[in-house]
């Protein structure tokens, strides 16, 4: 039944006979088509919470107690009117002033990759974090910079725990924490979180954590503040209907260029082949070719991706599917924030050098260019689309944004 859908849809999407078809048929195909690629309602993949500890949660996400130099919090890069990005193409963490946009004009702390949102992340289902997956559940045991010494085999609440570490996204650069945390190692993370632990228990923040945890104050450690901004994000972000949703209930219709779009996306498009399930992400790792904004990871202009986190040469420039759900809400898109709209992301799967000036690109840039080209060798392709698939593409897309 699958391989018969898929079919389908190709040939439909492929040589324009939606326009033709009778009602009733491109809708059915369309559901038949996202439901064989793994979707779920949202009621079916959100988890449960803590009211209690997502309250506490929300208090510490929205404080800059979690900053070393207190002058960040979580918020200050998850915004909501980004849809819970910052409306930038890389974030600018300790030494920002303002939110959004406005905080280019200040002399913050640039962090080389765009901030993701946090649409879903709470989710059941949701195993892998961060653009190079550096935290990730695999075979019931978190994957992390933390190794062995990871607390908790909740991969969010271990993410969650990382920012406040990071130098430059909440850890301003100084002597002290150069002689102190930048020694890259777990002993050194550890002190810094019985640091901020210490700073919690001081403040009001710690009796009423220590209560919804049912634990003595003293007691408090860096877990049960990471399982309370879990339990926020699973409460604050979970994922919501949407048209999208609906149309798969039976609840809504789709207007005609979403429901082409739609059937470009699971036939011809092959945008299905990555963006599959719950969160159209089928979180492994591709390498898709788009322009670098800034310094990058690795200095230079360059970001190696997944190779940061495996050390293995296959997975130099890959980075984890994005998930898509509000993803009209939350550009720039990729993981520079290179590209501002949703038919440019569609371009560069199947057209990339569309998006690159070479004749104002020095040798080093090109250079890095061809080697990006390089390593997609094995990628899936998609089909050639025309602009009419594109902007049919960037409406279905649309319809994945909450009500």
């Amino acid at each position: 039944m699958k391989s018969a859908t898929k079919i389908l849809v190709f040939v439909f999407a492929y040589f324009g006979f939606t326009h033709q078809a009778p009602a009733g048929v491109k809708e059915t195909l369309l559901r038949n088509a996202a439901l064989d690629s793994g979707y779920l309602a949202p009621r079916f993949v959100n988890s449960e919470y803590s009211l209690d500890l997502s309250i506490i949660g929300k208090q510490l996400f929205e404080s800059d107690i979690l900053s070393f130099g207190r002058d960040t919090k979580c918020s200050t890069c998850h915004l909501e009117e980004f849809s819970s990005a910052d409306g930038l193409p890389n974030a600018i963490g300790v030494g920002g002033i303002g939110a959004g946009p406005s905080r280019i004009l200040s002399d913050g702390a640039i962090v080389p990759r765009n901030t993701l949102p946090l649409w879903g992340r709470g989710a059941l289902d949701f195993p892998a974090f961060f653009w190079d997956g550096k935290v990730e559940l695999v075979d019931g045991r978190v994957i992390s910079q933390f190794g062995d010494h990871a607390q908790t085999i909740d991969p969010l609440s271990v993410a969650v725990a990382l920012p406040s570490l990071e130098i430059r996204e909440m850890v301003a650069s100084s002597g002290e924490v150069d002689h102190l945390f930048k020694m890259e190692s777990v002993e050194a993370a550890e002190y810094l979180q019985e640091l901020l632990v210490g700073r919690i228990i001081s403040d009001q923040l710690g009796l009423a954590l220590a209560d919804a945890n049912k634990v003595e104050l003293v007691d408090l450690n860096f877990t049960h503040v990471a399982e309370a901004l879990s339990h926020h994000i699973r409460r604050e972000f979970a994922l919501q209907p949407s048209p999208f949703s609906l149309f798969i209930d039976g609840q809504n219709t789709l207007s005609e260029l979403e429901i082409q779009g739609g059937l470009v996306f699971y036939g011809k498009g092959r945008c299905s082949s990555c963006h599959s399930g719950p969160h159209f992400s089928d979180f492994k790792y591709h390498n898709i070719v788009v322009p670098q904004v800034g310094f990058g990871k690795n200095g230079f202009g360059i970001d190696y991706g997944r190779f940061n986190v495996t050390q293995l040469p296959a997975d130099i420039y890959r980075f984890r599917t994005p998930p898509l759900s509000n993803v009209a809400e939350t550009g720039p898109y990729t993981h520079s924030g290179a590209l501002t709209g949703l038919p440019e992301v569609i371009i560069s799967h199947f057209d990339p050098l569309r998006l690159f000036d070479t004749r104002n690109m020095d040798a080093i840039r090109r250079r890095e260019l061809y080697a990006r080209i390089r390593s997609t060798a094995g990628e899936p392709i998609p089909n050639f689309l025309t602009e009419a698939d594109v902007e049919a593409l960037a409406a279905f897309l649309g319809s994945l944004t909450f009500n």
